[in-house]
């Protein structure tokens, strides 16, 4: 027998004899470390696996962020910002009055360029130590004004609301553009897994004027497009199990949902919808662990019911969708927009008529729900690192709208429209731009859409250049030609 054979026996033998000898507890001992470092780099394998190949894994960002999340308060119709954040003395001097034939008239939605000068009712006043004028209107917001960085002279390319919504929402005034929201999903990702990134919420059913095309991923991958919660007490349906029904039960219906639908799937490459909903079901099962407890706001105390109006009906509706932001905040939830006033009608900022009543009434929706929010946020720390952007797809004109007689509104105004940040080292108590002695137009250096949606990114620590999507053979981005971004309001 050759002698390699011979030592190879011998050493098998050698081997047995110490085994037997070893008490199973030691042999599991020994190997139990090897057996640990076998499960971690399986382990390791599946989240760096998980991370290749899911869109939502967390991404750095391009430099150090002042904000992890924001939340987009949207007035949809188009407030009428000289009768809240823009006072001019001109427009109460030369009420029922023609403009000047100096000044140049523009042209407008509905042709009224040539109607009368309306006077504001608005009792104006500085507040906090900045000073920053807000009218009687806005009272409780106007305790927060130190807080807030307003923005004058914003203006978009739309005369009518379908544009503007659009533009404020996605960049652009035309659909199919992915939203603000898409863009920071896309360019962060999601810190919690077991929620979406993006979430939206309406404080009506009604339909928001361009629909879902404002949280739509657009040209990018469905998966980031923002999702939608409902209005009132259940914002998720169906997000209890069914009766008799056990997690493990869902988990294996899901499974052999997702094989189908991979399989589907092959044969239909960068149908990015399909792949959305087979993400969809993913994430709808990992919610139903953590969106209950989330959504259920009975266990608010009351002091914070009182904060956000919860108890008063007029308030009720923005301040659980205000109060469910907070939440989502506190769950990492990246971006949340929440609309106020959905539909373009009696509901909406939109007043060409009777502009006095109804900026009463939306400004009592919203005025305690929105400080709340920002006292809430202060309250709990979370202020420093969550950026609140207040904003409409447009302003109003300093003109009537309707008849002399009666109760007349304001025109659109896409030229200057008035719109606050707060949080996110905002530098609290100013201004940004300005705007003509009718709140007219923007004069100096005007400010576009695309540069509050630059000042976005860069406070989330995204470089607008570097978030970019090639759709069509060209590098898109949010904000197209670039913006600039507003280091004047920057701590």
């Amino acid at each position: 027998m050759p002698t390699g054979s011979c030592t190879l026996i011998d050493m098998r033998t050698q081997l047995s004899t110490e085994l037997s000898e070893a008490s199973r507890r030691e042999f599991l001992l020994r190997g139990g470390a090897g057996f640990g470092a076998l499960a971690l780099t399986g382990m390791l394998a599946r989240d760096q696996a998980f991370a290749a190949t899911n869109p939502h894994a967390a991404k750095q960002p391009h430099f150090a962020p002042t904000a992890k999340r924001v939340i987009f308060l949207f007035m949809e119709g188009g407030p009428s910002h000289m009768d809240l954040f823009d006072p001019k003395p001109l427009i109460q001097k030369l009420a029922g009055q023609r403009m000047p034939d100096s000044f140049k008239r523009p042209i407008t939605a509905m042709g009224e360029a040539e109607s009368p000068i309306l006077a504001s009712q608005r009792q104006w006043k500085r507040h906090g130590q900045s000073g920053l004028w807000i009218s009687d209107w806005l009272p409780h917001t106007a305790e927060c004004a130190d807080d807030l960085a307003v923005i004058r002279s914003c203006w978009t390319n739309g005369i009518n609301h379908s544009g503007g919504v659009c533009q404020m929402n996605t960049g652009q005034p035309l659909g199919g553009r992915p939203s603000l929201g898409s863009w920071v999903n896309y360019g962060l990702g999601t810190e919690n897994a077991n929620l979406p990134g993006f979430v939206v919420m309406t404080d009506t059913t009604g339909t928001v004027t361009n629909g879902p095309r404002n949280w739509s991923a657009g040209f990018m991958p469905a998966t980031h497009q923002g999702v939608k919660l409902n209005p009132g007490v259940s914002p998720i349906r169906h997000l209890n199990l069914p009766k008799g029904v056990t997690p493990e039960t869902r988990r294996h219906q899901l499974e052999i949902l997702r094989q189908l639908n991979e399989q589907h799937l092959k044969s239909r490459e960068g149908q990015s919808e399909l792949e959305a909903r087979i993400s969809a079901y993913e994430l709808a099962f990992r919610m139903q662990t953590e969106a209950p407890e989330l959504v259920d706001i009975s266990s608010e105390p009351q002091h914070v019911r009182e904060l956000y109006g919860l108890d008063n009906g007029t308030t009720a509706g923005f301040g659980r969708q205000c109060l469910l932001a907070r939440r989502m905040v506190e769950s990492s939830v990246r971006y949340t927009l929440l609309v106020h006033a959905v539909q373009i009608g009696s509901a909406s900022w939109d007043d060409h008529g009777n502009v006095k009543g109804r900026m009463i009434r939306h400004c009592a929706e919203v005025d305690r729900p929105v400080a709340g929010l920002l006292d809430d946020l202060k309250q709990r720390g979370l202020l420093d690192d969550t950026l609140v952007v207040w904003a409409s797809e447009m302003g109003r004109t300093p003109f009537k709208n309707g008849s002399m007689s009666g109760n007349p509104g304001r025109e659109h105004n896409s030229w200057a429209l008035t719109m606050w940040m707060a949080g996110g080292e905002i530098k609290g108590g100013t201004t940004a731009g300005a705007t003509d002695e009718f709140s007219l137009r923007g004069i100096g250096e005007t400010i576009h859409v695309r540069d509050a949606h630059a000042t976005i990114l860069d406070l989330m620590g995204l470089d607008q250049e570097n978030v970019n999507f090639k759709h069509a053979g060209r590098i898109r981005k949010l904000t197209n030609i670039g913006g600039r971004v507003l280091k004047e309001i920057v701590a």
